[in-house]
């Protein structure tokens, strides 16, 4: 076979990039890989419709596939290079019945030299880095990015709590001139990503936040969506100024019957003074009242604002854990928030 103008060769495989018409199969093997390492699903048709149509995102420069001489799907890789180009992340899996025959080495390899075809984009002086990651589970993940070049940079943990049915949740205790209601579609849109947005530049790792029309993509797209299950706090009297939010998915993908907080935010000068604890709380009581008693979300273990001993706090346990690697593409000074400035 002659090897294809990407690089990315695997002997005996066909090697090509997706189109729309292979997402279920794409779907398959990435819930067969998850079953294998975590014993949970890991994505949705929906979910990854919705990725693969992201304005930012090429399926025939940024994804390829790996398909046996009979046609089915071995491996699945594909890179995100945002602006401003100095944090590349790639996501991979092989399927595991094709395990341990070197493609998913051949998948990173492909990944990495396309992180470094944007080399020239990113600001002259600026450090830049490729970004992977696995369920902790996955050992042999955690040994081929060593192999590759890779090293632990962080610990992820996704996080539950499960509501006794006859048991409402605390109600939300908020400071004095603070009000929560539901967050309206069409009018609550952009001050609420403002408000994400800014309160996410104290994230480990963060360098530009997702642009307004990829935040609404995930909404618009989302046939599930219920505004009724997010919630904004705002100012009272001041034009309702929102200085906090909670977004929320019914469904989580890798169980439908946990409902998932796909983002929770405050801030900085409205930190501890319990506006989290009560966005969480006016969550949890909303899907207790709609018979949904699991309500789950992610975080960094190390968070730089303390929102894991929140979670915790708030009677959450952790019930996954994620390990993200980094590698050094280039040197130079680094512009994501790695800790929060006074």
């Amino acid at each position: 076979m002659r090897k294809m103008k990407t690089d990315l060769y695997v002997e005996g495989f066909t090697v090509r990039a997706p189109t729309l018409e292979y997402v279920d199969a794409v779907v398959e093997l990435i819930n067969a890989a998850a079953l294998a390492d975590t014993g949970l699903p890991a994505t949705t048709k929906a979910e990854r419709l919705t990725l693969w149509t992201l304005p930012e995102f090429s399926l025939e420069t940024d994804a390829r596939l790996v398909l046996t001489p009979g046609g089915q799907l071995a491996g699945y890789i594909e890179l995100w290079d945002s602006k401003p180009h100095v944090r590349h992340y790639l996501w991979g899996r092989v399927h595991p019945d094709h395990r341990g025959r070197g493609i998913g080495g051949q998948m990173m390899a492909w990944a990495e030299t396309r992180a470094r075809g944007s080399l020239d984009k990113a600001p002259p002086q600026a450090r830049v880095s490729l970004h992977t990651s696995a369920p902790y589970q996955d050992k042999a993940a955690h040994d081929l990015f060593q192999v590759q070049g890779f090293s632990l940079a962080r610990h992820f943990y996704r996080m539950i709590i499960e509501m006794a049915p006859g048991i409402l949740p605390p109600d939300p205790v908020l400071p004095g001139g603070i009000a929560l209601r539901p967050f309206v579609l069409g009018q609550d849109d952009r001050a609420t990503h403002r408000t994400i947005d800014e309160a996410f530049k104290d994230h480990w790792g963060y360098v530009e936040g997702e642009s307004f029309e990829e935040w609404m993509h995930w909404i618009e797209q989302d046939p599930t969506f219920d505004p009724t299950t997010c919630f904004v706090a705002v100012i009272q009297g001041n034009g309702e100024e929102i200085v906090g939010a909670a977004m929320t998915h019914p469904e989580w993908e890798g169980d439908p019957t946990i409902a998932w907080i796909d983002e929770l935010a405050v801030l900085r000068r409205w930190r501890r003074k319990g506006i989290g604890r009560a966005l969480l709380h006016q969550v949890f009581r909303a899907y207790h009242g709609r018979g949904k008693y699991r309500v789950g979300l992610g975080v960094d273990r190390g968070s730089l604002t303390g929102a894991t001993r929140l979670y915790e706090q708030a009677g959450m346990r952790v019930f996954q854990q994620t390990d993200a690697y980094e590698k050094v593409l280039r040197p130079g000074e680094e512009l994501s928030t790695h800790a929060l400035e006074d």
